[in-house]
């Protein structure tokens, strides 16, 4: 069967094409082609590809850790109708049991597949970190990096397990990066005190990038650039951004795109209050309070998100002065770049599958296609 979406305004990763149609057989786009002279009907003002979120707690009041298989349904579906096309979903900091059970769900997910956005794999958040910066991740649990215990994850996770957070300042963390390297997972660096040329080193070990740079990590001083200077001022280094007005502030927004626009992945880092009406939720197993949207422990500090991505792009855009082009990359083909998934996903193109949001001009979502079928929103 084929699909004809025609649209005002296309995205490629060349850019904008003014009044184009794509041709979608059997999941895939087979032309992006301007529409015949004469033909007044439109399907979308502007079509572009489906988001990815590489980070991802929970949502719709659920977690990625509940130990039930329907929540990963769930939050599938909710991730569709915010427009995003495929996921991670992430663990936390638990008991190494629980990590686990969690990692087999996702991989069940994974190879079954089912109806909303498509799991991509998974997203390993903790143990592997230090104290200072620990943000709502308990520092009971944390553990020393065991290679022997990162296979045996993987093992489990039946080769999904596609990130790995960890602190660079641990014991063995220079060999453990380049092991999961070669394994052909990605590390990121965070909930850490590591100094700038910590970082830097981790980089030189094959270190992917910041988890959610500027939360959870030395900051960035004239004298001491510390994990974000290195972050910024590295060209190799993936930051992973939560464009939420409260996690980073829009003017350190602007300052972050000046300096590493090609390395911005949108990311929500959402947590089971996401989409939901304020009150009392928990992450990690403690309790947390959301109000105005905003979630925070009992000290006060803020724990996850409750953003969507389709509004990370319209705060980028609207509160960073990043043009909606850069921003809709920063959130589907960047991601796609930083798993080695761009040959199949991340932006608009003939062979690509055919994952793709159709937006008003105000970057609101009106309708998403997963591969080549629309969803109901």
């Amino acid at each position: 069967m084929t699909t004809l979406l025609r649209a005002r305004r296309v995205l490629t990763e060349q850019g904008w094409l003014d009044d184009h149609q794509l041709r979608i057989e059997n999941e895939t786009i087979v032309a992006i082609e301007p529409i015949p002279a004469g033909t007044l009907t439109r399907d979308a003002e502007l079509l572009c590809p489906a988001y990815i979120d590489i980070h991802v707690h929970g949502g719709d009041g659920v977690d990625v850790m509940d130990d039930d298989p329907g929540v990963l349904e769930r939050l599938a579906i909710h991730k569709a109708r915010e427009g995003v096309g495929g996921w991670l979903p992430t663990t936390v900091t638990a008991p190494l049991a629980d990590i686990e059970r969690a990692l087999q769900r996702i991989a069940q997910r994974y190879y079954r597949g089912g109806q909303g956005a498509s799991v991509l794999g998974s997203y390993l958040e903790g143990p592997y970190f230090t104290p200072q910066n620990k943000g709502a991740h308990p520092p009971e649990l944390f553990r020393e990096l065991d290679i022997a215990e990162l296979d045996r994850l993987i093992e489990v996770s039946q080769n999904t397990l596609r990130v790995v957070a960890l602190a660079p300042e641990k014991p063995t963390a220079l060999e453990t990066i380049k092991h999961l390297k070669s394994r052909d997972v990605r590390v990121m660096l965070g909930h850490s005190a590591a100094s700038y040329e910590e970082t830097i080193m981790a980089f030189d070990a094959g270190a992917d990038g910041l988890v959610h740079c500027f939360n959870g990590m030395t900051g960035l001083h004239h004298r001491n650039p510390g994990m974000v200077g290195a972050g910024l001022s590295d060209k190799r280094a993936w930051l992973e951004l939560i464009a939420d007005g409260h996690h980073v502030h829009p003017a350190v927004m602007n300052i972050c795109c000046h300096c590493a626009k090609s390395q911005i992945v949108l990311i929500t880092d959402a947590m089971s209050a996401a989409g939901m009406p304020d009150g009392d939720y928990s992450i990690c197993g403690h309790p947390v309070t959301m109000q105005n949207g905003i979630v925070r422990t009992g000290s006060g500090g803020l724990a996850g998100s409750t953003l969507s991505l389709d509004a990370a792009v319209r705060n980028l855009v609207n509160s960073a002065g990043v043009t909606a082009e850069d921003a809709i990359h920063m959130a589907s083909l960047h991601p796609a770049k930083m798993l080695g998934l761009d040959n199949s996903l991340g932006s608009l193109a003939v062979g690509k599958r055919a994952n793709l949001n159709a937006l008003n001009p105000q970057l609101l979502l009106q309708n998403i296609w997963i591969n080549g079928q629309a969803v109901l929103l």
